[in-house]
């Protein structure tokens, strides 16, 4: 234990490890701050006096809650069909076929008060063959008070198109769907972009966790300092450890923190009440995952702390083979955003199939756990069928000790050259 705390004590006096820490913590209330500033939070109206009034940021996204504060709460067939058949008689009475025809500001007073109950009504009574989707202008509003129904039928047909050859993913699917809690929830104001944003904080974070933890090792060999270590009684098993540990509790307390005060500065921006909202109102609306925007939230920061720690187990893997501190770390951040090139690479059916077992892949932008949760991936293995959260979750499980206890055995074998 005393090694293990002079350890510690060691990474956090590095000057380097200082200020990586504090750009983290910059860069937290930043990115928690951004996306409320983005201009799909932006709205105008007309004043009693006729005065156009253009509101962005918090202004916009407190007059939007207040707009659509009758449509807060449960989501029901009636209240969509409502909305369908208003926005129906709205495009008919000014002769034209979608809402983007419309004259200035009769989007922002006549359609956007019910707007998010036509979010995902095209995508629930999408043709089950071809899987086009009908306007808004097509659809019957009678066979809306079977929208729940429809949904469902939607994610059998979806699968069908999607996973065509692989019947135990299509059964996966739906049996996953049918966790979803209906009806759904909807509190206005919150966006998918915060939500993005806080992976591409915890990716930003990785990136300088790894920094830290790549000369935890290696700096030892390039100084000789690691020669007068080995001498000692705690010199090589005991002493590997105490770095391991001391590194893994440094960055995960590091991103631990980055984590909890992002969401607390961004829900208290946007509204607790908005967490209360259902995954589906906000991306597709046949979503897979049984989870409102607050447990998405904790499930991807937890994830992105498995995530961080599988990545920091590599890299002190790494650090613990390779002398050269630059080459070390080259090899640990190309690791990071090797997911992302395979992403950007190789055929899809191919990619997921490597990406998913790297361990920064729930972190690295486009294949990060969130987008998979919100797609329909799976790993089909015979008769098998594993979403693919699934398998970034439980691939980072393994990899954790699998790394941590390789760069143990490593250190301890070590020989310089």
């Amino acid at each position: 234990m005393r090694l293990l705390k002079v350890e510690i004590k060691r990474i956090l006096k590095t000057r380097l490890t200082l200020i990586l820490l504090s750009a983290a913590l910059f860069l937290t209330f930043v990115m928690a701050y951004l996306p409320i500033t983005f201009p799909s939070n932006a709205c105008t109206y007309k004043d009693a006096q006729g005065n156009t009034v253009e509101l962005s940021g918090l202004q916009g996204i407190t007059y939007k809650k207040k707009l659509q504060a009758d449509i807060t709460g449960t989501v029901t067939p009636e209240n969509v069909r409502q909305a369908v058949e208003n926005y129906q008689a709205c495009l008919n009475k000014y002769g034209v076929e979608t809402s983007y025809e419309l004259p200035d500001g009769v989007y922002d007073t006549e359609i956007l008060p019910y707007a998010p109950l036509l979010h995902g009504i095209r995508e629930a009574f999408a043709d089950p063959h071809t899987g086009f989707a009908p306007s808004i202008l097509e659809i019957d509003p009678e066979k809306v008070d079977d929208y729940y129904n429809a949904c469902a039928e939607r994610i059998v047909s979806l699968m069908k198109q999607e996973q065509k050859e692989h019947p135990a993913a299509q059964r996966l699917a739906v049996d996953l769907y049918s966790q979803v809690e209906k009806p759904y929830l909807f509190y206005p104001g919150y966006s998918m972009e915060a939500m993005e944003y806080q992976i591409f904080l915890a990716f930003l974070v990785l990136l300088l966790c790894t920094v830290i933890a790549a000369p935890i090792f290696t700096s030892d060999y390039q100084t000789g300092a690691d020669d007068i270590y080995r001498c000692t009684k705690y010199g090589k098993t005991k002493f590997a450890c105490a770095k391991l540990l001391s590194a893994a509790i440094v960055c995960g307390t590091a991103y631990s923190l980055s984590a909890a005060i992002y969401l607390l500065v961004s829900n208290s921006l946007w509204g607790w009440e908005c967490t209360k909202s259902s995954m589906q109102m906000l991306n597709s609306i046949i979503n897979l995952p049984a989870m409102n925007i607050g447990q998405l939230q904790i499930f991807i920061a937890v994830a992105g702390l498995l995530c961080l720690l599988s990545v920091i187990s590599l890299t002190l893997f790494l650090s613990s083979k390779i002398r050269s501190m630059t080459v070390c770390l080259s090899s640990a951040l190309l690791f990071c955003i090797l997911p992302i090139i395979l992403y950007m690479a190789l055929p899809k059916h191919i990619a997921i199939w490597l990406y998913a077992l790297l361990p920064a892949a729930p972190l690295s932008l486009q294949t990060s756990i969130l987008y998979a949760a919100a797609d329909f991936d799976f790993w089909n293995i015979g008769n098998l069928a594993i979403w693919l959260p699934h398998v970034m979750i439980g691939a980072c499980v393994i990899e954790i000790p699998l790394f941590a206890g390789l760069s143990v055995r490593s250190y301890s074998k070590y020989r310089a050259g």
